[in-house]
């Protein structure tokens, strides 16, 4: 799993699909899947997990903009005690500059046996604490939203490096070779756009589909899923004038990465005319579990990434909302009680879910954002300001020591001070998780060798089951 070296070793299934134009294999690459599977063991051992996984996929939930830790996961009384007073601690690097401190509105109610406090606002989610490991000590390091958003995704300020969802499917490759391994969920774009979920030097195949769902029709999620003029054998004839075309083209030209990357693609879209249409089509559950997922945007993401997850894809990333719905600049209280009450239902409902299928235990469900809030005014106005130095994220599911609440921050929610946890040891406790021991998944690239956690990342024992 070390290096690349076998990035330009074909298989023999490669091979063959690569003179395929576009279309994929058909009944050869049934044939030639168990074949596949042993020698990708061989000649792609980046294939094979470091170590027993705890996980076997992904879904990560992510509130782009950045939610606020002391409205929702980590309650600060002396916020109300000191109400517009500026500590020392406020001296933080923000988009703006700190005003006095701000209290929350917010009650907590102790929630499940573990008695852990969450937002009132969260009356479903909160019913599931005793599987969640509730992180008080995130801290990042830029508080504007570009950079941050490429450490969470990218891990480094930058958007020049493979996000987490293309280093996991480098690593173990997918599970349904019929769909991709890594599905971006998001009904526009974030600030950073696409890179955040692109495969950067990385082979392109790892990069993930981009689904708008802002109408989860599967026609429309993926145009031109079925071909309205051949048929099935006349599709067959095609592609073997196709491939025969194709193979003349890549004898010379062997290594081509990005060829490569057209060519599977489109093997890949082929391949989805069959499974596409029953993964993606919401309609076909039941109208009951329908409605308790709920019927708005993030609701049929939810019960998306449960359809999708249950049939092997590796990564699948919900973005809530379109660029940055947390950044709540202004009428704070209000957009997060919106906000909070949005996401309530149906991540609960993704959770009961899994849990009901038996996939929760191998299912790693992750929730967040780029950053947290300040826990003092913006301005004259009731609004938060970005904060990287202290925040809260959640993971539940595959692996994890459920009812635990790791770290914490100061008094006021300013900063992350005991048992700290850095975006690289987030990854790193993901990717262990996962199987994957995060100092020894590198790709050679530019004269040396990258990883997902650079040359940083300690995982997180303490909320592993």
């Amino acid at each position: 799993m070390i290096n690349s070296n076998s990035q330009n070793v074909f298989s023999r299934r490669e091979m063959l699909q690569s003179v395929g134009g576009g279309f994929g294999m058909m009944s050869l690459a049934g044939m030639l899947a168990a074949a596949e599977a042993s020698e990708a063991t061989k000649k792609n051992p980046q294939q094979t997990p470091h170590f027993a996984p705890k996980a076997k996929r992904v879904i990560f939930l992510f509130m782009s903009g950045g939610p606020s830790q002391v409205d929702t996961f980590d309650p600060k009384p002396a916020l109300k005690k000191y109400a517009g007073q500026r500590p020392k601690s406020a001296d933080i690097r923000t988009a703006s500059k700190t005003m006095g401190l701000l209290p929350s509105p917010v009650k907590f109610i102790n929630a499940g046996k573990s008695g852990i406090p969450v937002s009132e606002h969260f009356q479903h989610l909160s019913k599931h604490v005793d599987d969640m490991a509730i992180i008080r000590s995130m801290h990042t390091d830029f508080p504007n939203h570009a950079p941050a958003l490429c450490m969470m995704n990218l891990g480094t300020l930058t958007p020049t490096r493979p996000s987490i969802g293309s280093w996991l499917t480098y690593g173990l490759g997918t599970e349904n070779q019929n769909l991709p391994g890594f599905l971006a969920l998001c009904p526009g774009k974030p600030v950073v756009g696409p890179k955040l979920w692109g495969s950067a030097f990385l082979p392109g195949k790892h990069q993930a589909t981009h689904i708008n769902n802002k109408d989860l029709t599967p026609e429309q999620m993926i145009p031109y899923l079925k071909n309205e003029v051949l048929s099935s054998s006349e599709q067959k004839k095609q592609l073997d004038l196709v491939q025969a075309i194709n193979k003349q083209h890549l004898s010379s030209r062997a290594g081509d990465n990005e060829l490569e990357t057209r060519i599977k693609s489109m093997e890949l879209a082929y391949r989805m005319q069959f499974a596409a249409t029953d993964a993606f089509d919401i309609s076909l559950e039941p109208e009951k579990l329908q409605e308790a997922y709920g019927k708005s945007e993030f609701s049929k993401a939810c019960l998306l990434s449960r359809r999708l997850s249950e049939r092997g894809v590796r990564f699948v990333q919900v973005y809530y909302g379109n660029r940055q719905p947390w950044d709540t600049h202004s009428n704070h209280d209000k957009s997060n009680e919106r906000l909070c009450k949005d996401i309530d239902q149906p991540i609960a409902q993704l959770l009961t879910d899994l849990k009901q299928r038996g996939l929760l235990d191998e299912t790693l469900v992750v929730w967040g954002g780029e950053f947290g809030r300040t826990p003092t005014a913006q301005g004259g106005i009731n609004g938060r300001d970005h904060n990287p130095f202290g925040f809260c994220m959640w993971m539940a599911g595959g692996g994890i020591k459920g009812g635990t609440i790791h770290g914490a921050s100061d008094e006021f929610g300013f900063r992350a001070m005991q048992d700290k946890v850095h975006v690289h040891d987030l990854h790193a406790t993901i990717l262990h998780l996962m199987g994957i021991n995060h100092e020894r998944l590198t790709y050679h690239y530019s004269g040396r060798d990258f990883r997902l956690t650079d040359v940083a990342g300690e995982v997180v024992h303490n909320i592993i089951s």
